[in-house]
């Protein structure tokens, strides 16, 4: 990996993957989105690794795409790249993701921030879709899930402005899910990863998509589908164990199987 523009480490259950382009606000080159992609694959196979936590630094969780890869490129160019299956493969990892985020999260970084399923983020972060800005539109989902995530009102204004919302913004419009202090940022993300991996592997991904199953289906199939991981659950050792754990008092030890 050029210049390991990835950092990645294993601390127990949990996978971490920082972003490490410093220099330009990690904003987001190709290179860097193909190697994210196969990296979150690789922990994704591993059962060792129930949860993973993706992290920028303390100045910027991903200021937007490189724009030094496109700023010549045609219309037929950027087809050709086809760089929205990298993004494909990330909206199918199913092990939870935990985004930590500190400073700006803009453009192609507000998108990969919105492919993570919990957002712990700074005092100070800044969130937006400012593509506008450069005579463009969000191309990674950034006017399809920010619109999800915040309601046609708030989405208009911040796409068609380029104005970036504080981090009590993103909390209270609901684009992310906790804000901590600056001085603590990762380590609070941190501590949030490994509560979440100390719950069944099989669980925790059987909970994911069917949460994720309400952005795209209909309530009626959702449900359908929420039964059918409810049900699948209970031919699992996990499921056994929590329950017994539950009755005798205990921490649960769940064994993925």
């Amino acid at each position: 990996m050029e210049e390991q523009h990835l950092l990645h480490e294993v601390d127990g259950n949990v996978a971490i993957i920082r972003i490490n382009r410093p220099k330009v606000l990690n904003a987001l080159s190709l290179p860097l989105m193909e190697d994210l992609a196969n990296l979150l694959e690789q922990y994704d196979a591993d059962d060792s690794i129930h949860v993973i936590l993706l992290s920028g630094n303390e100045r910027a969780w991903a200021a937007g795409a490189d724009i030094g890869d496109m700023a010549t490129a045609s219309s037929d160019e950027m087809r050709r790249r086809n760089q929205f299956a990298i993004w494909e493969q990330i909206k199918v990892i199913k092990k939870p993701i935990i985004a930590a985020v500190s400073g700006f999260a803009l453009g192609g970084g507000c998108e990969l921030m919105m492919h993570c399923d919990i957002v712990i983020a700074s005092e100070n972060a800044l969130f937006g879709q400012p593509e506008i800005n450069l005579g463009i539109i969000p191309g990674a989902g950034g006017t399809q899930r920010f619109t999800r995530a915040v309601g046609k009102a708030t989405a208009m204004d911040v796409v068609l402005s380029g104005r970036f919302l504080s981090a009590k913004e993103a909390l209270d419009f609901g684009l992310i899910s906790r804000i901590v202090p600056k001085e603590h940022w990762f380590e609070s993300a941190l501590i949030v990863a490994k509560q979440v991996a100390t719950k069944g592997p099989i669980a925790l991904r059987s909970a994911k998509a069917s949460v994720l199953n309400a952005e795209e289906l209909t309530l009626s199939e959702s449900l359908v589908e929420e039964r059918a991981l409810f049900y699948a659950l209970f031919d699992t050792d996990d499921q056994t164990e929590g329950m017994n754990a539950f009755a005798e008092k205990r921490k649960p030890n769940f064994t993925g199987t």
